[in-house]
């Protein structure tokens, strides 16, 4: 008969806890890969991993996402705006050019 291991809720507040301390401390996981053919490098590959909470994050000054479109309302209307403006002067050069004529 096989046996099943009952969870217990201790081990699951040691998971909780060791989640909400690498989030708040922050863990970095970095590794390279490189793959050479008679000392010439074919690929060279650098991979690095930053796992934290968002106001760890902030706090290293890391806020990339704030500024992309993709994943901000706000960066999405700052880049809609630049295109507006962009396009009200073009379209203001081709009537001054209509005018001219």
């Amino acid at each position: 008969m096989a046996e099943t291991k009952m969870v217990h809720a201790i081990e699951a507040t040691n998971l909780a806890d060791i989640l909400e301390r690498v989030l708040d401390k922050g863990i970095v996981i970095a590794g390279d890969i490189k793959i050479q053919l008679a000392d010439v490098d074919l690929l060279n590959i650098k991979i690095r991993l930053l796992v934290a909470s968002v106001d760890k994050a902030m706090e290293m000054g890391i806020n990339w996402w704030q500024q992309d479109s993709y994943l901000s309302t706000k960066a999405k209307e700052t880049e809609i705006e630049k295109e507006n403006i962009a396009l009200k002067k073009r379209l203001d050069r081709l009537e001054e050019k209509i005018k001219a004529k």
